[in-house]
């Protein structure tokens, strides 16, 4: 694997692949047991021009985990800050040594640009309202994790489908692997071709699904959080009691508790909202080993 851009150029067989290596990684974390050091002598450059805490601290980790080194840029203590342009910045960085990068960037393909520009090998680590490829990945390993297999499973996604690039690599990601899709929310966010069914009323599918997936309200990307939508897609006690025994809920952080979802049910016994987190680091251990593969 060259490149890790989005979800939508990949197949099952891609996707399941970088799975299967992830469970894989974290059976042998889990039990104590040694990881290949595939990056061994490899440097990782974590570009993150928008902030993160999940993402960005989960590469960190899994690239030290894999025996890699790590630089970190951070924008506003570097020229970006007196105008250096993002060619330039990226350029710097590949001229300093880095082999492999991982980009957040609030410009939709950015990452791709990069890309194009440095010739290395790129992760996109979340672009715009674009895709955010390692997230639908560890959520598919979430489910499977938890339910066994994916194929037939139910799921909503639930909030501002419009701003969201969870969405957007979600939307890629889980019809691949067998997974029926409904997205949920205001009329004004959602898009007017989605690939998947779309409601604006959660009530109807709460009894009908397996798994319910809260978006955050994207407020840096125009995003409203009004007493109307709390009010309708809030995930309360009473929403959550209505949930089939075995339905699970997902988020993938940070969470606003008390807009999408109140406190009891992000700590219920449903919630894979930590298991999500634990499955980071694996995952990107994953992915940067597939990505070092691939330079060789």
């Amino acid at each position: 694997m060259k490149d890790l851009l989005g979800i939508h150029s990949m197949g099952r067989l891609d996707i399941e692949g970088l799975m299967a290596d992830s469970t894989s990684m974290r059976t042998a974390i889990e039990g104590g047991h040694p990881v290949t050091q595939s990056l061994d002598g490899v440097c990782v450059a974590n570009l993150f021009f928008e902030p993160s805490t999940r993402t960005r601290l989960s590469f960190d980790l899994a690239a030290q985990r894999l025996g890699g080194h790590v630089i970190t840029l951070h924008p506003d203590a570097s020229s970006t800050a007196k105008g250096e342009s993002l060619r330039d910045t990226v350029l710097t960085v590949a001229g300093i040594g880095a082999d492999i990068l991982v980009v957040r960037h609030g410009l939709e393909g950015a990452p791709r640009s990069i890309a194009d520009w440095t010739g290395l090998p790129v992760v996109n680590a979340g672009d715009g309202t674009n895709e955010h490829p390692t997230q639908a990945l560890l959520d598919a390993v979430t489910l499977q994790r938890r339910f066994g297999a994916t194929d037939g499973l139910a799921m909503a996604v639930v909030g501002d489908i419009a701003h969201s690039r969870v969405a957007g690599s979600l939307l890629h990601a889980m019809p691949a692997l067998g997974v029926d899709l409904t997205l949920v929310g205001p009329e004004e966010w959602l898009p007017d071709d989605a690939p998947a069914p779309t409601t604006t009323n959660l009530d109807d599918l709460l009894t009908e699904v397996d798994v319910v997936y809260l978006l955050r309200v994207q407020t840096e990307r125009g995003g409203v959080i009004s007493d109307d939508y709390i009010a309708r897609y809030r995930l309360d006690r009473e929403r959550s009691a209505r949930l089939a025994p075995n339905a699970v809920i997902m988020h993938a952080g940070p969470i606003n508790r008390g807009v999408e979802i109140s406190d009891e049910v992000a700590e219920s016994p449903r919630s894979l909202i930590v298991e999500q987190v634990r499955n980071g680091v694996p995952v990107r251990m994953a992915v940067l080993k597939a990505l070092a593969e691939g330079r060789t």
